[in-house]
């Protein structure tokens, strides 16, 4: 059953979603805002003229001629709303109703005579009403004076809201759709910046040289940065890997060809003498390849192995370091070397690797058993340092380097004149490897008594992990 590929997720896309949905709720909290605006704004007009009408209408009934009565044609206009009715109430001051179409609330408090008219919400006949009331002095009554309310409904005050909101939002709907139109196109100009970039990635072949140039805009910088970090890794591998071919090659020529001439050799004189030392030969060249392309392999792997400290852990040395070099006596004893250990008892905590810090360890000791000879002693050494480090060393009392060339013993290949020729000159290289992998400091120095060599491997102190089990 075929199934569809997942969806990729598509940047041009995001980038909208996120314009779009703040643009929503901002249109959608500024269609509140205008309605709020505008009842306000159409209140604030409703309640002028009607405080004009409650006027108007005191002044007309106040006229002598009028007789405090009103007209048919001025009830008619006073009474007339599309949605109900208006409504109006004339008192005398002294009380009683003169003229009204209603019993309309008065205001909690009655307005001063001759004051601006009082606003107030009040109810009737089951409509929410807006009035007005205004006191007045009646001139062709002397003494009294007249009370004048006018209410309306708040239909049309709603409705002219509504209408003011309807215009903002459908103005505002448009500009928002030609903003993301513009912001559309603007994100898809926007995205050909990195075509240059893909085009000039598809077309290289193996060239890892960085792409992070003057054109690249700063937004993708992070991104190309870590293009570029990336191909120098990659770089740096590649690297190790041909050096690691010319090195086999090398390294492995000699015995080899070694190999070639004493099979001919045996070949060419068939007595037993000559094959039994020409198969000696083979077996110490064989021997001798075979150790060479095992300390290459480690090389290689110290080299490459990753270096995150969060695959660390909190190493005992005061355990691991004895029980490492238990494990070599009895191939000392069979080289005719003393190996010893001195040590605390007392935990000695290092973060790393047990099986790195266990191989740099097994270098050290192959490395000083080859160049000490028979009849040496070795001693193994474990110290805590004031700073919270620990110091692991490894000391013979052999022939011991010159000092103008302890430099140069953490160089691949590199033996001191007149050493054991059956060493491969990678032993303290791989140290030096494990060794910067677990941030420690590797110090070459003349042995007690300026006999031998004393190789000191520093780690700094341990301040995160977990105790090993």
């Amino acid at each position: 059953m075929n199934r569809s590929a997942p969806r990729r997720p598509s940047l041009r896309r995001r980038l909208l979603v996120f314009l779009l949905i703040p643009m929503i709720a901002l249109l959608m909290f500024d269609a509140v805002l205008s309605y709020g605006v505008a009842l306000t704004y159409a209140n604030r007009v409703h309640d002028r003229d009607l405080s004009d009408d409650a006027v108007t209408l005191a002044k007309l009934l106040d006229n002598d001629r009028l007789g405090s009565q009103l007209t048919p044609q001025a009830r008619f206009l006073l009474e007339y709303d599309p949605d109900g009715r208006s409504y109006f109430n004339v008192r005398r001051g002294s009380g009683g109703l003169l003229a009204g179409n209603g019993q309309l609330p008065q205001p909690a408090h009655a307005p001063a005579l001759g004051a601006a008219p009082t606003l107030y919400d009040t109810r009737l006949d089951q409509h929410t009403l807006r009035a007005a009331t205004v006191h007045v002095a009646a001139r062709h009554a002397a003494g009294d004076s007249l009370i004048v309310t006018v209410a309306e409904t708040l239909h049309d005050r709603r409705e002219q809201a509504r209408e003011i909101l309807l215009l903002a939002v459908l103005m505002q709907t448009f500009l928002i759709v030609c903003l993301l139109a513009l912001v559309w196109f603007g994100v898809t100009r926007g995205l050909r910046v990195l075509d240059p970039l893909t085009a000039q990635l598809a077309g290289r072949s193996l060239e890892l040289t960085p792409i992070d140039g003057a054109d690249v805009p700063q937004e993708i910088q992070p991104l190309t940065r870590t293009i570029d970090a990336l191909f120098g890794r990659l770089r740096s591998m590649l690297d190790l890997h041909d050096r690691f071919i010319a090195d086999a090659a090398h390294q492995l020529r000699t015995p080899l060809t070694g190999l070639s001439l004493h099979v001919e050799r045996a070949l060419a004189d068939p007595r037993p003498e000559t094959v039994a030392d020409a198969l000696g030969h083979i077996q110490r060249l064989t021997h001798r390849a075979a150790r060479t392309s095992s300390q290459l392999l480690a090389l290689m792997r110290a080299q490459t192995a990753p270096g995150d400290p969060g695959e660390s852990r909190l190493l005992d040395l005061a355990r691991l370091i004895p029980e490492a070099v238990t494990q070599r006596v009895h191939e000392a004893i069979r080289a005719g070397v003393d190996l010893g250990y001195a040590g605390s008892a007392q935990p000695l905590h290092v973060l790393g690797d047990a099986a790195g810090v266990q191989d740099m360890l097994d270098n050290l000791i192959d490395n000083a058993m080859r160049y000490a000879g028979r009849g040496s002693n070795i001693t193994v050494q474990l110290q805590a340092r004031e700073d919270g480090g620990a110091t692991l060393s490894v000391e013979d009392d052999g022939p011991g380097v010159p000092s103008e060339l302890m430099s140069r013993l953490s160089e691949r290949f590199f033996r001191v004149a007149g050493g054991n020729e059956a060493g491969s000159g990678l032993g303290l290289a791989i140290v030096q490897s494990i060794a910067r992998r677990h941030h420690a400091e590797v110090v070459y120095q003349a042995g007690s008594g300026q006999r031998g060599l004393r190789v000191e491997i520093r780690f700094p102190p341990a301040t995160r992990g977990r105790a090993s089990t």
